[in-house]
């Protein structure tokens, strides 16, 4: 994702860097990035991105280490803007409904860099799960991978509150999310800028469809409030260790209720 709207691409290892030192390493960050994107992380080198840059390869490895340590950066600046993104929409509505469509409708709001970026987030994300023996590696692994929790935590918690409110029917909070976000990820597998798909058109469908996995009419996204989403009745908060303990209680009841039954049928 780009520059111009992605927020901040530099981390907190560039705090109190010369300006020039952060203007060249965001300039690394958006060209690896369109190169991850359109060629594949595998298919890039890093030595092309040095060219690309107009800096030598020993020059580059003054801000990144290798390929991997780049790549997790970009992630982790991913994530944070997700999180800032969200936090501002959810922010500026009091109306629940109102601030679900909202930072549902903002995620399509995406530049072609956007777009590259949630590429290279979601094609690359199951690295971020490989412990790295390079200190620097490391350390921009685990911020990523932390911020994965985060962006998961702050939808659970927020889709809480809508089971709260009775808008959004009971479910475990936690695979709602991953649901939700799933179902949003799936798009950047294959979607191309300037394809036969517009990104309007991959928003009507998606939104739409994101709404029904909520348990919401898929009307809503057209405005329409006249119909009356199902209730749900209060729901656990969100665990950072895992799903919500009265989710977890149903589910084991209801497969222990399942395995019984098995069992009688025997």
């Amino acid at each position: 994702m780009p520059p111009t709207r992605s927020g901040p691409t530099s981390s907190r290892s560039t705090a109190g860097a010369p300006a020039s030192s952060r203007s060249k390493r965001e300039e690394i960050l958006r060209t690896a990035t369109a190169y991850f994107g359109e060629n594949g992380y595998e298919a890039t080198k890093l030595a092309d991105v040095a060219a690309a840059v107009g800096i030598g390869s020993t020059a580059l490895y003054h801000y990144f280490e290798s390929k991997l340590h780049c790549l997790y950066v970009i992630m982790a600046d991913a994530l944070e803007f997700f999180r800032s993104e969200f936090d501002r929409n959810t922010s500026a509505h009091d109306d629940y409904l109102d601030a679900l469509l909202a930072v549902l409708a903002s995620n399509y709001d995406l530049s072609d860099q956007d777009i590259l970026r949630n590429r290279v987030l979601v094609a690359e994300q199951g690295l971020v799960g490989v412990p790295r023996t390079s200190p620097r590696e490391e350390e921009a692994r685990t911020l990523a991978r932390a911020r994965i929790r985060d962006v998961e935590f702050a939808w659970a918690t927020f889709l809480v509150r809508g089971m709260e409110q009775g808008i959004v029917p009971e479910a475990d909070p936690r695979l709602l999310t991953r649901a939700l976000l799933g179902l949003y990820n799936s798009i950047w597998h294959w979607y191309r800028p300037r394809g036969s798909i517009s990104l309007d058109d991959v928003k009507e469908f998606f939104l739409r469809r994101q709404l029904a996995v909520l348990g919401l009419p898929p009307e809503l996204a057209d405005g329409d409030r006249s119909l009356q989403p199902a209730g749900g009745g209060k729901a656990a908060s969100p665990s950072r260790s895992g799903a919500p303990r009265s989710g977890a209680s149903r589910s084991g009841a209801s497969r222990s209720g399942t395995r019984g039954r098995r069992r009688s049928a025997g």
